[in-house]
C-alpha cells in the first residue's frame, strides 16, 4: 500500500497511512485488529504505552510501531493522559491518510484529515455502561467518576465532529453509534485469519478468552464452573496497568474453584493450540461489541456458547454453532452439559460460519473505504 499509486483519498494518491490507537497493552481484539490492519495496508501504527511483549506473543513485531510517550498509570489520569497525547501531537506532513481506533485515539482527528475512525464501541463508560460503572464505585470514586465522565465526555464528542468517517466492527455497535454519536457508519467485520486456526480434538477442558474487565462478566463462567466440578475451565487473558479492572480482576482471581485456571496471556501459538484442544468456548460479556475470540474458536471446530446480547447475534447459530444462552449460571450450566456430551456435532458448521469473518474480506473493505471521500 505504501507504494502503489493506485488508491486515492480526496484525489491524492495514498502513500503513507498511520493508524492511531490508544495503547498497545493487553493481547485483545482491537489490538489485534489494528496490527493486522497496519500489516495489510503497509501503515504505521502511533499510540501511547507498548508493551513490547504482547506485541511478539501476537507476531506482529514487523509493524513500525511509534509512541507518542507513556500515560499515567492511574484509572482517569491514564484516559485523560492518552488523549492528551493526542489532541498534541502532530503528523499531518508525514502521512497521507489516517486512520484512529479504540477510545481516545480520535481526539487526533482534528490535525489530521483526511481520516476513517474504526469505532469499535462509543465509551460504554460513558454511555450504555454507566450505571454499570458507577453501580461499582465507592462513595468517593463514584464523585469523581461522575465529574470525569462528564468532562471527558465533552470533549470525546467535540473530538468527534473532526472525524470525517466511521467504520465499525458489528450492527449492534452501529446501533450505538447512531444512538449515543448521532453518526452513520458502516459495518466492517473484524478480521479472522482462520487458516491458522486447526482442529485436534476435544480435550478435557473449556476455554475462555478474555480481557479481566467487569464488562466481561468472567463471574458468571466461574460460577458456572463451580458447579461443576467434572468440568475444567481456563481462561486466557488480562488487564493493562491502570484500568477499571484492577478491584474486579482482584475479586475473580481470588476466588477461582479448583477447576478453573487463569493462565494470563499467552503466545499466539499457544492460544491456536488451546483452541486446536478445548472441548468448547465460552464468552459472556455484555451486549459484546463484536468478540473475535468466538470466531476463533469456531475457525477450530469448537462449539461456543454465548449470550444472547451483542455481537453473538452476528457471529454465532444457535443450535449449529453451539449455543446462545441468558447471562444466567444455570442457564450456562445446561449449555454446558448439552455440548459436552456430543461437541463433535457442531465442528462442521462452526468451521463454515467462521470462514464468513476472514482477514481478506477485512482488507478489501477497508480499502474500498480508503478510497472514499470525507
Amino acid at each position: 500500500m505504501r507504494s502503489d499509486g493506485n488508491k486515492s483519498v480526496e484525489g491524492r494518491n495514498i502513500v503513507k497511512i498511520a493508524i492511531f490507537h490508544d495503547y498497545i497493552g493487553a493481547i485483545g481484539g482491537g489490538e489485534k485488529l489494528v496490527l493486522t490492519l497496519a500489516r495489510g495496508l503497509g501503515a504505521d501504527v502511533i499510540t501511547t504505552d507498548v508493551d513490547e511483549d504482547s506485541v511478539k506473543k501476537m507476531g506482529f513485531e514487523d509493524v513500525k510501531i511509534i509512541s507518542l510517550g507513556e500515560t499515567v498509570k492511574l484509572p482517569t489520569l491514564k484516559q485523560i493522559s492518552a488523549s492528551l497525547r493526542f489532541v498534541l501531537c502532530n503528523f499531518s506532513k508525514e502521512y497521507d491518510f489516517f486512520i484512529f481506533s479504540g477510545n481516545w485515539a480520535h481526539f487526533a482527528a482534528r490535525k489530521h484529515k483526511p481520516n476513517l475512525y474504526y469505532c469499535h464501541t462509543p465509551v460504554r463508560a460513558f454511555y450504555d455502561l454507566y450505571d454499570v460503572f458507577m453501580q461499582r464505585q465507592s462513595f468517593f470514586t463514584a464523585m469523581l467518576f461522575k465529574i470525569w465522565v462528564q468532562l471527558h465526555r465533552w470533549a470525546y464528542e467535540y473530538s468527534m465532529m473532526h472525524v470525517c468517517r466511521i467504520a465499525t466492527n458489528s450492527v449492534s455497535t452501529q446501533r450505538r453509534i447512531k444512538k449515543y454519536l448521532n453518526r452513520s457508519s458502516k459495518v466492517i467485520y473484524p478480521p479472522i485469519d482462520v487458516s491458522v486456526f486447526r482442529f485436534e480434538k476435544y480435550g478435557d477442558f473449556w476455554l475462555s478468552v478474555n480481557r479481566l474487565y467487569p464488562e466481561k462478566r468472567v463471574e458468571l463462567q466461574i460460577e458456572a464452573f463451580r458447579m461443576l466440578p467434572e468440568e475444567r475451565l481456563l481462561i486466557v487473558g488480562g488487564y493493562a496497568e491502570a484500568d477499571h479492572a484492577l478491584p474486579y480482576a482482584n475479586s475473580v482471581l481470588n476466588n477461582l474453584p479448583n477447576n478453573v485456571e487463569f493462565l494470563g496471556s499467552v503466545t499466539e501459538e499457544e492460544l491456536i493450540q488451546l483452541y486446536a484442544r478445548c472441548k468448547g468456548f465460552i464468552t459472556t460479556s455484555i451486549d459484546e461489541d463484536f468478540g473475535m475470540a468466538p470466531v476463533e474458536a469456531m475457525a477450530s471446530g469448537k462449539p461456543v456458547i454465548g449470550v444472547r446480547e451483542g455481537g453473538c447475534l452476528e457471529t454465532l447459530v444457535d443450535g449449529l454453532t453451539g449455543l446462545l444462552v441468558n447471562p444466567d449460571v444455570s442457564e450456562i450450566v445446561n449449555a454446558i452439559k448439552i455440548i459436552s456430551g456430543e461437541p463433535s456435532k457442531f465442528k462442521e458448521k462452526c468451521i463454515e460460519q467462521s470462514g464468513k469473518f476472514d482477514v481478506d474480506f477485512f482488507l478489501n473493505q477497508m480499502k474500498k473505504e480508503l478510497e472514499q471521500q470525507c
